[in-house]
C-alpha cells in the first residue's frame, strides 16, 4: 500500500526523538526540553490561550534549544543568559522555518530569548516578538533555576521570588502573573522533576494527532540530519551523502517509491546516536584507543533505541539501526547475520561504507573509485557486506558518486547559511 498521500508517522514521536538525542549530549540536562514544555503548558494553560497557540507553543519548547548543537555541546550557556545567547535561537528557527507545519514554531524558537525589558521586548530589530516566545523565555528561566541534587519542595519559594523579583524586566507580566497562580501547587514542581512527559498531561493537545505523510517526515528527517551533522565540520555532510546513496542503490535494487523513500528516511536518521558520542571522539584524527573505540560501537545501538518508539518506524529502524551489522555476524551492535539482514539493510551497510570513505574530510581527502572499490571489494570477500549491493555499486559507480557528491555539497552550503549569525 503507498503512504505518500495518507498519513505515515506524527510529527509528536518525531520530535520527542529528537528531545532525546539532544539529552544524549548532555545528561546533566537531561529532560530540560521536555521540563519546559510542561512549564510553558502549564502557564500558557493559566492563561487560557486558544489549543493552537498552547500546541505551537509546546512544540517550540521541545525543540527550542536545538540550535545549540551546532555551537556548544555541552549546554552550559542555559544557566545563563550572555550577549551571544540569541545565536542558537536564530539558528534553530532557521533550521525550521522552511517546513510548512513547523513554520510558526521556528518563529517562537527565534525570539525566546528576548527579554521583556519594560515592554521593549515587543519588538526585536522592527520584528514583533510572539507572546509565546515570551511564555518559553520564562519557562526555560524557571526550568534552569532548578538544582536537581535539592528537594524541589524546598526550592519552590526562592525561584518563585526570583521571577517576582524579574516582572516587567525580564519577563512579561502577563506570563509572570500566571505562573504565580500555579506556582504554589507542589504537583506542579514534582510533576517538573518526575517524568514531564507532555503527552501524558491530560489536556487538549492532542500533539499524536498531527499526522505527517511519508513525503512530509522526508522532509522533515533531512532537517533532522542537519542537526546530527552540523554538530562538526567533520561530519557536516556525511548523513546527506548516506541518504543520497542509499536512495540511488534503493531505486537501483527495484525498491518501490516509497521503499525508497523510506530509504532516505533511514539514511537521514541513520546516525541520530552519535549525538550519544562526544565531539572530541567523533573529531580525533589518530587511530582510536580501544575505549574510544568501544564509545564509538554504541552509537547505532542509540540509533536503534531513539528510533524504535516512533509509529511507522518498524521497517525504517531496523535498515537505519543496522547500518554496521554485517552478513558474518561481526558487526554490530547487536551481531547479526545474513539471515536476519533484510536488502534494505545491506543497502545501508555499503552506502554508509561508500560515503565514509570517499567523502572529503578537513583532515582527508576522500578515496579514489580504484581505491575505494578495493576497500570494498575486502569487506564482501571478508563476508561483510552483500556482493549483489557492491556489485550494483560498482556497476552505477559514476551515477551513485556523481549523487552523494551534490548532496554532500548543498549540505555544505546549507551548513554555512544556517550558522551565518
Amino acid at each position: 500500500m503507498p503512504y505518500s498521500d495518507q498519513s505515515f508517522s506524527n510529527l509528536y514521536d518525531l520530535v520527542v526523538c529528537m528531545t532525546r538525542a539532544v539529552d544524549l549530549i548532555s545528561p546533566q540536562v537531561s529532560n530540560h526540553h521536555q521540563q519546559v514544555a510542561y512549564l510553558a503548558y502549564s502557564i500558557a494553560d493559566a492563561i487560557r490561550l486558544p489549543m493552537e497557540q498552547k500546541r505551537t507553543l509546546v512544540l517550540a519548547a521541545l525543540l527550542h534549544d536545538i540550535g545549540a548543537i551546532a555551537l556548544h555541546d555541552r549546554l552550559d550557556f542555559i544557566e545563563d543568559e550572555t550577549s551571544t545567547v540569541n545565536d542558537h535561537a536564530f539558528i534553530g528557527a532557521r533550521l525550521f522555518s522552511g517546513f510548512p507545519i513547523l513554520k510558526d514554531v521556528a518563529a517562537v524558537i527565534r525570539f525566546h530569548h528576548v527579554s521583556w525589558d519594560g515592554g521593549k521586548g515587543r519588538f526585536y530589530k522592527g520584528e514583533e516578538v510572539p507572546l509565546l516566545s515570551h511564555i518559553l523565555h520564562l519557562s526555560d528561566r524557571i526550568a534552569v533555576q532548578v538544582n536537581r541534587d535539592e528537594n524541589i519542595i524546598s526550592q519552590m519559594r526562592p525561584i518563585t521570588e526570583n521571577i517576582k523579583s524579574r516582572r516587567n524586566t525580564s519577563f512579561v507580566p502577563e506570563a509572570v502573573d500566571a505562573f504565580l497562580r500555579i506556582c504554589d501547587k507542589e504537583a506542579l514542581w514534582l510533576d517538573f522533576i518526575y517524568q514531564p512527559m507532555v503527552s501524558d498531561v491530560p489536556n487538549d493537545l492532542s500533539l499524536e494527532a498531527i499526522k505527517l505523510t511519508l513525503d512530509e517526515v522526508v522532509d522533515l528527517t533531512q532537517i533532522f540530519s542537519r542537526i546530527i551533522d552540523f554538530r562538526s565540520p567533520f561530519t557536516a555532510m556525511h548523513s546527506a551523502g548516506v541518504a543520497a546513496a542509499a536512495l540511488k542503490l534503493a531505486e537501483l535494487s527495484g525498491l518501490s517509491e516509497d521503499e525508497c523513500k523510506m530509504m532516505s528516511i533511514a539514511g537521514n536518521l541513520h546516525d541520530i546516536g552519535k549525538l550519544a558520542i562526544p565531539r572530541e571522539i567523533l573529531e580525533k584524527q589518530d587511530k582510536l584507543e580501544p575505549l574510544e573505540y568501544d564509545i564509538i560501537r554504541s552509537h547505532s545501538f542509540y540509533t536503534y533505541r531513539l528510533l524504535k518508539p516512533i509509529s511507522g518506524f518498524e521497517t525504517i529502524t531496523q535498515w537505519a539501526s543496522y547500518h554496521h551489522e554485517k552478513l558474518n555476524g561481526r558487526g554490530y551492535p547487536f551481531h547479526l547475520k545474513a539471515n536476519r539482514l533484510s536488502l534494505g539493510s545491506r543497502i545501508m551497510a555499503v552506502a554508509d561504507i561508500f560515503t565514509a570513505i570517499t567523502e572529503d574530510r578537513p583532515y582527508r581527502r576522500g578515496m579514489p573509485k580504484e581505491q575505494a572499490v578495493a576497500v570494498l571489494g575486502r569487506m564482501v570477500e571478508n563476508g561483510g557486506i552483500s556482493p549483489a549491493i557492491f556489485s550494483l555499486l560498482v556497476e552505477h559507480y559514476a551515477s551513485v558518486s556523481k549523487i552523494r557528491r551534490a548532496s554532500a555539497e548543498k549540505a555544505i552550503s546549507q551548513y554555512g547559511k544556517i550558522l551565518s549569525l
